[in-house]
């Protein structure tokens, strides 16, 4: 727990229904200061849908999300964000014609002071703000070294390669300077080569920048390398939590999505 006795996140009976469907049943989970956290599970199985709960996408039916002891259902993604929770999506979303800083520049939208009256007229202190929203991104940029800083930043982000459109989806989510940073399955459609480097990057989000990390992840090499604590779902219910070595060996978790053999 963090020192005040408070979770950083906390899910409390959370539920989540589309007409007869419950994507999440009685959900209760938290995360702490300072965790990676890994959330595993099926298609199906209410990850996604949890995200989205928590970032304001959705409303929950019923039960509560708390961020850092202060209740978070109704709040809007943007008042979310603001609050310190960003997020990557299965599905890579970016603003393709937009140039790779620009991309990034947005994830410091939350951020900014500045109106329409200062963008139209741009007083110095406008300029200011601009040149560090500038910088931050170059920042977030750089955290991914030569695979997106040593790339041309005035190039549209359609541009990259899909390893590097996911990575500059990180890199935006980096750029709003959040406390917690939510990642879903970051490592989908990557290669061997890229998922393990995506991996050591998780790590060094938490160990260099200071965030907590939860993710989605079905490469169960990552699960174990990245987490201090992993989640299990079934049809939106928890049913087995702990580290890698006890979720991988649970009987339920075996047999709902490691097969027959739980993974080494």
């Amino acid at each position: 727990m963090s020192v005040d006795g408070l979770h950083l996140l906390e899910l409390r009976n959370v539920a989540k229904h589309f007409g007869g469907l419950y994507a999440l049943s009685g959900l209760d989970m938290h995360v702490d200061r300072g965790e990676i956290v890994s959330v595993i599970g099926p298609n199906g199985a209410g990850k996604s849908t949890m995200f989205n709960v928590v970032t304001g996408l959705y409303g929950p039916d019923d039960g509560d999300v708390l961020f850092d002891g202060q209740r978070i259902v109704g709040f809007a993604p943007n008042q979310i964000t603001k609050m310190g929770i960003a997020r990557t999506f299965q599905t890579v979303h970016l603003f393709p014609n937009m140039t790779v800083l620009e991309n990034a520049m947005v994830g410091q939208h939350s951020r900014s002071r500045s109106g329409v009256v200062g963008a139209i007229l741009r007083p110095p202190g406008t300029r200011r703000e601009e040149e560090r929203i500038r910088q931050r991104a170059k920042e977030a940029l750089e955290f991914f070294g030569s695979r997106l800083a040593g790339y041309r930043q005035d190039q549209p982000a359609n541009a990259l390669s899909y390893a590097n459109r996911r990575r500059l989806e990180m890199a935006r989510a980096i750029a709003t300077e959040p406390t917690l940073i939510m990642l879903d399955e970051p490592t989908a459609g990557m290669n061997p080569t890229e998922t393990l480097e995506l991996r050591d990057h998780i790590v060094r989000m938490r160990d260099q920048l200071g965030f907590t990390v939860l993710v989605i992840e079905h490469d169960m090499r990552v699960v174990k390398g990245v987490s201090d604590r992993v989640i299990a779902l079934d049809y939106g219910r928890k049913i087995a939590e702990g580290t890698y070595d006890e979720v991988a060996n649970n009987p339920q978790v075996v047999e709902a999505y490691l097969g027959t053999k739980a993974a080494g």
